[in-house]
């Protein structure tokens, strides 16, 4: 199988959308909103069904549930914040026919990109300016639903742009 299977294209259209607003969530009010995670599992539910057989979809509800867990322990340990965790499961199943080490390689590589770029723009004054209200400017979190987010959007479009 292809490193990001042809077939995720198809949830971009409803995923893009939840992934911005799960950015800037994060980075205005450190916070991911409950109503985005359920938006993001009501399209997988709902759109999956049409774009993977049925064993692969439930696979990824199997997948939600193991990340959900993992993630419930990394936030009770400190690791991550508890919206970043139920991101993260609510992410999982998309990725049920994915090479595990490309998607975590991805998310390495927007993790270090949302960071950098994030510190950056925090010092920019004019930018400052404009978004000077965002929490995470002077939080000492780091918003991670921007790397998220950004993992759940470039991964179907590494897919094109191997293929």
């Amino acid at each position: 199988m292809p490193v990001a299977a042809p077939q995720l294209l198809w949830f971009l259209p409803f995923t893009l959308p939840i992934a911005i607003w799960v950015a800037w969530s994060d980075m205005k009010f450190m916070k991911i909103p409950n109503k985005a995670v359920l938006a993001l599992l009501a399209v997988y539910l709902l759109i999956g069904l049409f774009v993977f057989p049925l064993q692969v979809w439930g696979w990824g509800w199997a997948l939600a549930g193991i990340v959900l867990a993992v993630g419930f322990v990394a936030t009770s340990a400190g690791l991550m914040g508890a919206g970043d965790a139920k991101f993260a499961a609510a992410m999982a199943p998309f990725f049920a026919t994915s090479d595990s080490r490309v998607v975590l390689a991805l998310f390495a590589a927007c993790l270090l990109g949302a960071f950098t770029s994030h510190r950056m723009l925090r010092a920019l004054p004019p930018f400052r300016a404009a978004t000077a209200d965002w929490e995470s400017w002077t939080n000492k979190d780091f918003p991670m639903g921007l790397a998220l987010a950004g993992t759940l959007i470039f991964y179907p479009l590494l897919g094109v742009w191997l293929s």
